[in-house]
């Protein structure tokens, strides 16, 4: 039986001021066959709880075929993809949200970018209350009811209570060993590509399409510093070279060659990791 598609979204109808943590709009929808999104980023957190059919989520690293019970998270930044079943296409809600600490409610549920997915948890199956939860903040911001932003953000907690206490919960999963292998080693080969321009972690963290917590966090613990750290002792090192190679290249040249375009804060971060100046340092290797 051919099922009747459908589609409705419902706004926040409070101004959102930049705040703690802001939900956006929710909606349901019964998908069509084959019907795609993406690829494609978001700037805010999107939940999606699939009610029925299946379908396929994938990001930069993975695939993950879904169906009745299993919820995924976009995050902001991420490149993402989905497309429902030809034969069964998935019926899902979805909620939006943002604001400062949404990343670290996010985080206290094990949702990271490398496992974004809840699989076929009893609190989003059939008798499902997350998009109970979802359907609520819908229904409240279509009513336009000046208490619907405090209602939807305390619905919004209590679907996260309720993935918390899933025996499914991503947290007490871990992240495939060599998945977070792999992005360490894609943050190192982007460093080193790219540490001759002016280029900054937070345009690294977009470039990969992760946060910068998630990132800092596992690239810390496979190499025991940040990658800010990393970065700066990598355009150290590289000046160094320079500095005892191109006699010919000025102080002031070889820091703007590694990425640096304030010379007194190339000498200050030089110094603070050898120890003396960019002038000593080539004196005592060349002799010049």
């Amino acid at each position: 039986m051919k099922k009747k598609e459908s589609y409705s979204v419902s706004s926040n109808p409070v101004q959102i001021e930049p705040g703690m943590l802001n939900v956006l709009f929710a909606g349901e929808s019964q998908t069509k066959p084959d019907h795609a999104l993406g690829p494609k980023i978001y700037d805010y957190y999107l939940l999606h709880a699939i009610e029925s059919g299946h379908g396929t989520f994938r990001t930069e690293t993975d695939v993950y075929e879904l169906g009745p019970g299993d919820c995924f998270l976009i995050h902001p930044g991420q490149l993402v993809s989905y497309v429902s079943c030809h034969d069964d296409p998935w019926k899902y809600r979805w909620v939006a949200f943002t604001g400062e600490t949404a990343c670290s409610l996010v985080e206290a549920a094990g949702f990271l970018p490398g496992c974004p997915v809840l699989k076929n948890s009893s609190v989003t199956s059939n008798d499902s209350i997350i998009p109970k939860y979802i359907h609520h903040i819908q229904q409240r911001f279509h009513m336009k009811q000046e208490s619907a932003h405090t209602a939807a953000i305390g619905y919004l907690h209590l679907i996260w209570a309720e993935i918390m206490n899933s025996a499914n919960h991503p947290s007490k999963l871990t992240v495939v060993e060599p998945q977070v292998q792999r992005t360490v080693k894609q943050m190192i080969n982007y460093m080193a590509s790219q540490y001759a321009h002016p280029v900054s972690i937070e345009q690294m963290c977009a470039s990969l399409g992760y946060n910068r917590a998630y990132l800092s966090r596992i690239f810390k613990k496979e190499t025991g510093i940040s990658p800010v750290t990393y970065l700066l002792k990598l355009r150290i090192d590289k000046a160094k070279r320079l500095l005892r190679e191109r006699p010919e290249l000025s102080v002031e040249q070889i820091s703007a060659s590694v990425g640096l375009t304030d010379p007194l804060y190339f000498s200050r971060q030089f110094k603070r990791f050898c120890g003396q100046s960019p002038s000593s340092y080539r004196k005592e290797m060349t002799g010049n």
